[in-house]
C-alpha cells in the first residue's frame, strides 16, 4: 500500500504509534538495556580480573622478596584478602594455593587439606586441578595417608603434569615399601618429561632404587 501525500504518511504513521508504539518503545528499550548490561557485565569482570591480577603480583613480591614471619602474615592477609574480593576469579584459587602452602610451613596439614580440597571442587582448569591434586596428595603422606593419597589419580593426563604426578605416585609408593612400583612410576616419570634433565631428582630416585635391588 502506498499514500499519496505526505499528509496521509502522517496520518498512518501516527495510527500505527498509537496501536504499536508502546510495545514497540518497550522492545527497544529492552534491547538496548540488553546490550549495555552486557557491555556492563563485561567491563564489571574485567575490573574484577584486572584488581584481582594487581592483588596477586603484591602477594607474589611479599612472598617472594623475603621469607619472615611478617612477610608470611602479610602473604597469608592479601590471599585471604583475594579470596575474599575476588573469589570468582582464577586468582582466588592460586591465592588458596598460596595459603596451602604457608599452611603446610607452619604444620596445618589439615588445613592445607581443606584449602586444596576447595581448589580442586572450584577448579575450571585441569592443570590447576591437577597440580591441586599433587599437592594435597604430598599433604595427605604428611598424615601417613598413602593409600588415600594414590586415590586422588585418577584421570589422565600428559606432559609436565604427568611427569609430576608419577613423581608423586613413586614416592607413595615407595613409603608402602612397594619398591618396583615406584621404580615404575619414576620411570614414566622421566618419559613424560621433554628433557629429563630439567628434573635430575627423578634419575637420583631411579638409582637408589638400582642400588637397594
Amino acid at each position: 500500500m502506498t499514500y499519496q501525500t505526505e499528509e496521509e504518511q502522517v496520518a498512518k504513521l501516527k495510527e500505527l504509534w498509537q496501536q504499536h508504539g508502546m510495545p514497540l518503545l518497550t522492545g527497544v528499550v529492552l534491547a538496548l538495556a540488553g546490550v549495555f548490561g552486557w557491555q556492563g557485565w563485561n567491563n564489571y569482570q574485567e575490573g574484577q580480573a584486572a584488581n584481582a591480577s594487581t592483588l596477586y603480583q603484591n602477594m607474589l613480591e611479599v612472598a617472594l622478596t623475603q621469607d619472615t614471619e611478617v612477610s608470611r602474615t602479610q602473604t597469608a592477609e592479601i590471599a585471604e584478602q583475594l579470596r575474599d574480593e575476588y573469589p570468582r576469579t582464577r586468582y582466588a584459587r592460586f591465592a588458596a594455593l598460596m595459603q596451602a602452602r604457608l599452611a603446610v610451613d607452619s604444620g596445618d596439614f589439615a588445613g592445607a587439606e581443606a584449602l586444596l580440597l576447595e581448589v580442586i571442587d572450584g577448579a575450571r582448569d585441569a592443570a590447576l586441578e591437577e597440580i591441586a591434586r599433587q599437592r594435597l596428595a604430598r599433604v595427605l603422606a604428611e598424615q601417613d595417608r598413602h593409600e588415600e593419597a594414590l586415590e586422588l589419580f585418577n584421570t589422565a593426563v600428559s606432559g609436565e603434569l604427568l611427569a609430576g604426578r608419577e613423581e608423586v605416585r613413586g614416592d607413595l609408593l615407595l613409603a608402602l615399601g612397594r619398591n618396583s612400583d615406584a621404580r615404575a612410576a619414576y620411570q614414566t616419570a622421566l618419559g613424560a618429561l621433554d628433557d629429563p634433565r630439567s628434573r635430575p631428582q627423578l634419575q637420583f630416585k631411579l638409582d637408589d632404587l638400582a642400588e637397594e635391588a
